[in-house]
């Protein structure tokens, strides 16, 4: 008579020794019960089998085995608290006949994060010598993780903040709610619900004020009589990417579809196409938030492990052949479920290869000059002894969104919200979108957007706009920004955006008109630098200078006033002075690449041409510029 193990690798075989405890003892009614329960263990029908104990507890109050049995099936049920509690009772009544019950009693510890208390159980086994070998195999694998744990409990800080939060009945219901998806406004959420048990469809729910509404099923034609699945909005809420499983136009078993948003309803997806579809199966997408990198998962021959995650660039018209994330962030394992953060530099993913707490846990890995860094654990308790699923992160970089199976919920799977411990957070990130147009016929313009990162006058982000000319772009906080928007026959548009500063925010709403190249067109550079009173250009100028050097240079006939500006403060014969000389400057660095000199004039207008008053010390700074002024086409 013994406990009738549920997890596979458990199954053990008693080889107690000097017991105490004597099953033969056991009375014939309580061994019946102990009987009916372990049948109906068998079936899966854990309620009636842990009633079925406690009757044969009531019978006999010294029943080890149906102690260890409550433990067993308690634990199967993830309540660690209450398998921990009968463990616990059983192991004082015969310590040798409890030895090899320490592996499941281990387990529920690691459960509830005890750790050391389960490391040192695990120690204890093996001090007693291989008895049962399959059991010492268990027990080393489960001390690697207890130990990985251990280690990161004392190198990193306690995530006193974790706390999972269900969102409202709104999205949750009684099915299962998973794969959550937002745009980076947060006014709008896609989720895949699991509907009558056996259909996969997305939903949709929108933020109104603080509110979420109750979600309906997405509007237009994508969802069908297929499973579609583990979806990703962009960021800018215009494309969706999602995972179909066996539709008839399909490569392999499970491919990648795209759907368009077209009058506020999603189109008839398609097939992404062989490059990246496979017989084999690709899922789980990410998109940057620039929608040039889509992410995904693939268990395609050439790969690392069972499946490994890949990257594809968006050209313009495709995406392009898949290239492996390398050995890096891939293992002889399975990594799945990437999540790229509107940072587009930190990347979450799901892996059982990289060392953990057991089974699949979350990484993040960050990205840096032509490779990524070594993943890093996201700790407990986001991660467990359990398979963790994918996150979801608002561009808070602090605010994610996951799918938990939990007791509290509405049904076997719901959408939670949580807290990212600090270490694991990505950058901050805040956004701009709008519209780029034609200054004289309001016509939406395609048009390129940059953002240049002015510590290093390095690219960070790039949009490339269709015809209608709308454009969302992120921007991490912490650094200076050039913003820069251009297109062929018109003059570029120049912003700054400076947001070192923790309270420094973004107008996230901004329309640009470009100005068709005209006589008297005229623009500001938000992205010339001096030192104050000094006229010698700073380096984080060139990104600004590259650009209007290159504008000259595809319209070689253009002839232009470049012109400086100063506030009021100081002297107007000193400020007059000053000003000339900075335009100067600006037209030297334009002479040094080879622009005609006929082509430039430059003028200081000094204090004379404010653009603003000259009250506080933000307008100051806007009357400060380098303006630049079409003279000739």
């Amino acid at each position: 008579m013994r406990f009738f193990s549920l997890f596979l690798s458990l199954l053990l075989t008693c080889t107690a020794v000097f017991s105490q405890y004597d099953p033969s003892k056991i009375s014939k009614k309580g061994a019946n019960f102990y009987e009916q329960a372990m049948t109906k263990a068998q079936s899966e029908n854990f309620k009636e089998a842990i009633n079925l104990l406690m009757q044969a507890l009531k019978t006999d109050p010294g029943f080890m085995d149906a102690y260890l049995s409550l433990g067993g099936l308690h634990l199967e049920l993830k309540n660690y608290t209450e398998a921990i509690r009968f463990y616990e009772i059983a192991r004082p009544i015969d310590a040798n006949y409890f030895h090899e019950y320490r592996v499941p009693y281990s387990i529920a510890l690691a459960g509830l994060g005890r750790f050391k208390e389960a490391l040192s159980c695990i120690d204890t086994i093996q001090q007693f010598g291989p008895k049962n070998a399959q059991l010492q195999k268990q027990a080393q694998q489960r001390k690697k993780n207890y130990a990985f744990a251990v280690e990161f409990e004392e190198q990193n800080p306690p995530h006193s903040a974790f706390q999972l939060s269900p969102m409202s009945t709104a999205i949750n219901s009684p099915y299962p709610e998973y794969f959550p998806s937002l745009t980076i406004d947060r006014k709008e959420l896609v989720f895949t619900r699991l509907v009558n048990h056996y259909q996969e469809d997305f939903f949709v729910s929108k933020l109104e004020g603080n509110e979420w509404t109750k979600a309906e099923p997405l509007p237009g034609k994508i969802n069908s009589g297929n499973n579609e699945g583990a979806s990703n909005i962009s960021q800018d809420g215009e494309w969706l990417i999602f995972t179909g499983c066996n539709f008839r136009n399909g490569y392999g078993s499970c491919d990648l579809y795209i759907s368009f948003r077209e009058n506020d309803e999603w189109t008839i997806p398609y097939n992404l196409g062989p490059e990246i579809n496979t017989e084999h199966w690709e899922s789980a997408p990410s998109l940057s938030p620039d929608k040039k990198h889509l992410y995904f998962s693939s268990n395609r021959p050439g790969g690392f492990g069972g499946s490994d995650i890949y990257v594809s660039v968006f050209d313009g018209k495709k995406f392009g052949k898949p290239q492996n994330l390398g050995p890096i962030v891939n293992t002889a394992g399975d990594e799945s479920c990437p999540f790229i953060h509107a940072d587009n530099m930190t990347l979450y993913f799901t892996s059982n290869g990289h060392a953990g707490y057991g089974g699949d846990d979350i990484f993040y890995t960050r990205k840096e000059v032509n490779k990524w860094s070594t993943p890093k654990n996201l700790g407990y308790p986001i991660n467990t002894i359990e398979n963790e699923g994918s996150l979801f992160i608002e561009a808070d970089g602090k605010t994610a969104y996951y799918a938990s199976s939990r007791a509290e919920g509405q049904g076997s799977l719901d959408i939670y919200t949580l807290q990212l411990p600090s270490y694991a957070q990505p950058i901050t990130t805040d956004w701009v979108k709008g519209k780029v147009y034609d200054s004289l016929t309001k016509k939406g313009i395609a048009a390129n957007v940059q953002l240049y990162d002015l510590s290093t006058n390095q690219l960070l982000n790039e949009y490339q706009t269709d015809a209608s000319g709308l454009y969302l772009m992120t921007i991490p906080k912490g650094r200076e920004y050039a913003f820069s928007v251009q297109q062929k026959g018109y003059l570029f548009y120049s912003d700054n955006y400076s947001l070192k500063e923790e309270i420094s925010s973004v107008e996230h709403i901004k329309n640009i008109p470009l100005q068709p190249l005209r006589v008297n067109a005229t623009i500001h550079l938000k992205n010339i630098f001096f030192a104050s009173n000094e006229y010698e250009l700073l380096p984080a100028s060139t990104v600004e200078l590259e650009t209007l050097y290159a504008l000259l240079k595809d319209n070689n006939t253009l002839r232009v006033e470049i012109s400086g500006h100063t506030d009021n403060v100081g002297s107007e014969n000193a400020n007059k002075i000053l000003s000339e000389k900075r335009a100067a400057s600006v037209v030297n660095f334009l002479l040094s690449k080879g622009i005609s000199k006929d082509r430039l004039i430059y003028k200081g207008y000094g204090e004379s041409a404010p653009i603003a008053p000259n009250d506080t010390e933000e307008n100051r700074a806007l009357n400060r510029r380098t303006s630049v002024k079409i003279i000739q086409l």
